[in-house]
């Protein structure tokens, strides 16, 4: 069977053995996107879920803002910011009063032409549209401790806002269920400080911290927790099929809203296999998702659920700007020099002798890669880091999807089976009646 991975820009085309397959390939299920999406946005935030409609929040208010996705997500703010503006300028809030933050967590800032991409040629000209500094902590505001003892500090220039609004897309996400709503507030516009403890491992290695999971998540929980502190007037979120393109649209309350849109994706997203299987070949949804080996750990993740104990993930990603962050990068040296990954088959990963209730800068997503390493194999096909390179993460370099699928049935023997994500972390596999 011939199936195209997303992967970049362009995709991959990849020919896998029929025999092998244990189902057709895991997609979204269909989803019939909205006939004119910005009609259905602007309509939904005319007629909000669990609050007023904006109008009336933003009458007689003389600022806002209005937190978007960084280039990592493709999220169509050329369809919904329009509206907002439009919305908040007619409500009375002056244009130089309207600042749209780029939501960008701890991930570096969009600029120059990746601005104008994320936001569109309009807004970038004629708004304030400026980038977060998740390392710049005076550019922050301090609103106390959690109690799981996380401190909050939120960027200044949201908490400052008269009309604080947050926009977005829900989809699964491998710590806190789904991404979207609180979100876009923590880790979206929250600093370092809050953060490495927020993704330390004290939450994430709870096993209700995975894709698809909100109840009695703690990730979920300290961040919509911290989310409600730091406020939220308005959100408008919306979710995606394959060719993204809207397929739902919701506006109003950080949690109505949200949830309303959390059931739509879950319905859509779910995709099952009858047993466990040898070998899954997965990818982590291609451009902007898969430009670097931070964000490709959320294919592995995302494939967890059904591969079995001792199987192998085959993922394929870009990696077109290599291992991520410089934080990062050292760290995976770091974690390699150290042994902290136990050879390149099942790993059995030491316990490290740092603290469980904090992490360095990106530390969190070698947790999650410790994860996968501890139930199974990886093999990774690129054309963006060296095979050296992605030793030190502990997977295996393969020359091709083709290649690392043949060793890995042949290593499993002649019952073997396959199964492929074509969309990777899109799409939420699970197994049939389990």
């Amino acid at each position: 069977m011939n199936v195209t991975l997303d992967y970049g820009k362009t995709g991959l085309e990849v020919s896998l053995p029929d025999d092998r397959l244990i189902a057709p390939p895991l997609t979204i299920a269909d989803a019939p996107p909205l006939p004119d999406a910005a009609a259905a946005i602007a309509e939904a935030i005319r007629n909000p879920i669990g609050s007023r409609p904006l109008a009336e929040i933003a009458k007689g208010k003389k600022t806002a803002c209005i937190v978007i996705c960084d280039i990592t997500r493709p999220v169509p703010n050329k369809l919904i910011l329009p509206e907002l503006t439009r919305t908040l300028e007619a409500a009375g809030v002056p244009r130089d009063g309207i600042t749209i933050l780029n939501a960008t967590g701890l991930h570096r800032p969009n600029e120059g032409d990746e601005m104008v991409e994320l936001v569109g040629e309009f807004i970038a000209t004629n708004y304030k549209c400026v980038n977060h500094h998740g390392k710049v902590l005076h550019e922050h505001d301090y609103l106390g401790t959690t109690p799981n003892g996380v401190p909050m500090w939120i960027d200044n220039r949201y908490t400052t806002a008269e009309v604080k609004i947050t926009t977005g897309l829900i989809e699964p996400h491998l710590m806190a269920g789904y991404s979207g709503g609180r979100k876009l507030i923590c880790p979206g516009i929250a600093a370092l400080e809050t953060v490495k403890r927020w993704h330390s491992p004290k939450f994430l290695t709870h096993p209700k911290a995975d894709c698809g999971s909100v109840a009695g998540n703690p990730v979920h929980e300290e961040n919509t927790y911290i989310a409600l502190k730091a406020g939220c007037d308005f959100i408008v979120n919306v979710c995606i099929d394959g060719k993204r393109r809207v397929t739902w649209a919701g506006a109003g309350d950080m949690i109505k809203a949200w949830e309303a849109g959390v059931e739509f994706c879950r319905n859509v997203v779910k995709a099952g296999v009858p047993e466990p299987v040898d070998v899954v070949v997965t990818s982590c949804a291609g451009y902007p998702l898969d430009t670097s080996w931070y964000q490709a750990v959320k294919g592995l993740t995302g494939a967890l659920p059904i591969v079995k104990k001792g199987g192998t993930i085959v993922l394929a990603a870009s990696l077109t700007e290599g291992l991520g962050s410089h934080e990062f990068a050292e760290l995976v040296k770091e974690y390699a020099a150290k042994g902290l990954y136990k050879g390149l088959s099942v790993a059995t990963v030491e316990k490290d002798s740092r603290p469980t209730d904090t992490c360095e800068m990106d530390e969190w997503q070698i947790v999650m890669l410790q994860k996968v390493l501890a139930h199974c194999r990886v093999k990774v096909v690129t054309g963006g880091l060296p095979p050296e390179t992605l030793k030190l993460c502990a997977v295996e370099p393969a020359a091709s999807v083709e290649d690392a699928v043949a060793a890995s049935l042949g290593e499993y023997g002649p019952a073997a089976k396959l199964a492929v994500i074509p969309k990777g972390p899109y799409v939420l596999p699970c197994v049939l009646g389990a």
